[in-house]
């Protein structure tokens, strides 16, 4: 199951910020939610919860389930590439990713919501679909039905976006419209995650 609770609550359990909004917010608690979380020592874990840690990490990032992940991981080791490579650029092709990274929403939350409500076309058709997986040359955008929204009126202004747009897309925020230019490379996807430790859970 995905995670519907609090999100900087998640933040506080991964030891990162995992959104713009959770920055402030674990700036003044940095350590984990709960009674005890003021006492406990992230550098005690074991090798098991690291690892654990930095799968949960990558699932709550890109907002998806165990099954859902485990899915993507099962793909991931088809392909020729790294496994851990691959998987993060698997997540960060889907639909809702792309949507977040182009600056469209705050964050993964609002993107998948966006996508889910039927505000999102590809190549000029309505895909409701979070999970879909974008290729090279598509063109995404808001459908004109739902610009003139307050949360796509912000956008439009850039409110949202990042200060370096992600090099494997070409942005048009006063259009509403990005291109996936090319497959995004591990190199170039900025997550707060070490996927080989996710590698070595999945392998254990």
């Amino acid at each position: 199951m995905r995670y519907t609770g609090p999100k900087v609550r998640l933040s506080r359990r991964a030891g990162v910020p995992l959104t713009r909004k959770a920055v402030r917010y674990f700036e003044q608690r940095p350590y984990p939610p709960g009674e005890h979380g003021r006492k406990t020592n992230r550098r005690n874990t074991g090798d098991y919860g690291l690892r654990l840690l930095e799968k949960q990490k990558l699932r709550w990032f890109y907002d998806v389930s165990e099954r859902q992940l485990r899915r993507y991981w099962d793909l991931a080791v088809r392909k020729p590439g790294a496994s851990g490579a691959e998987l993060v650029t698997l997540l960060e092709s889907r639909l809702a990713s792309l949507v977040l990274r182009a600056g469209l929403a705050p964050s993964i939350y609002a993107a998948r919501q966006y996508v889910n409500h039927g505000h999102i076309a590809v190549d000029g058709r309505k895909v409701d679909i979070p999970s879909y997986l974008v290729k090279p040359g598509q063109v995404v955008t808001v459908r004109e039905r739902s610009r003139g929204m307050q949360p796509f009126v912000a956008a439009k202004e850039g409110t949202h976006a990042d200060e370096r747009i992600a090099a494997y897309l070409s942005v048009d925020h006063a259009g509403l419209t990005f291109t996936l230019t090319h497959r995004p490379e591990r190199e170039q996807i900025v997550i707060p995650v070490d996927e080989q430790l996710v590698v070595e859970y999945y392998s254990r």
